[in-house]
């Protein structure tokens, strides 16, 4: 059974410019690869074993990035806004008043630092399926704090 990976269109869209960007570089270091093997004994040429790990990993990137490309699913933004699913932007208040804003994506697009979660996250997993004016308790392994649902977009 494939997986299938959660993407919202841009996530998508960054991916794919990903690939574009490691499928250009592949020219650049098969030109580095040759100037490399060009200098002579390969057993001791640190340019050349440089040049060729780049290139597995480009490759392996490559590979991946196409995996998960051909295995997405699309996260469209929920019409009815009543409860937290994938794609849902949530705005949570803490008892002091502050507020802290979350989409739910999946885990290949997840990113904390800029407020992208993935719905396999402590938090995530705490915020799915739950509505407007909810009470949240988020454990992480620093602590656990209590929220309310804010809004749901």
């Amino acid at each position: 059974m494939k997986k299938q990976f959660h993407l919202t269109k841009e996530g998508l869209a960054e991916l794919k410019i990903e690939l574009d960007m490691l499928t250009a570089k592949r020219s650049e270091i098969a030109e580095a690869i040759a100037i490399a093997r060009s200098q002579g004994d390969l057993a001791e040429n640190a340019e050349y074993h440089a040049a060729k790990e780049e290139q597995g990993r480009n490759e392996l990137r490559i590979e991946e990035i196409e995996h998960i490309v051909h295995n997405a699913e699309i996260i469209e933004a929920p019409k009815d806004d009543h409860k937290v699913r994938l794609g849902s932007v949530v705005k949570l208040k803490a008892n002091d008043g502050k507020l802290k804003e979350f989409q739910v994506v999946g885990t290949v697009e997840a990113d904390p630092l800029n407020g992208k979660i993935s719905d396999e996250s402590p938090i995530g997993k705490a915020l799915m399926g739950k509505k407007v004016g909810e009470a949240v308790e988020i454990v992480t392994p620093a602590d656990t704090s209590v929220y309310s649902i804010d809004s749901i977009g």
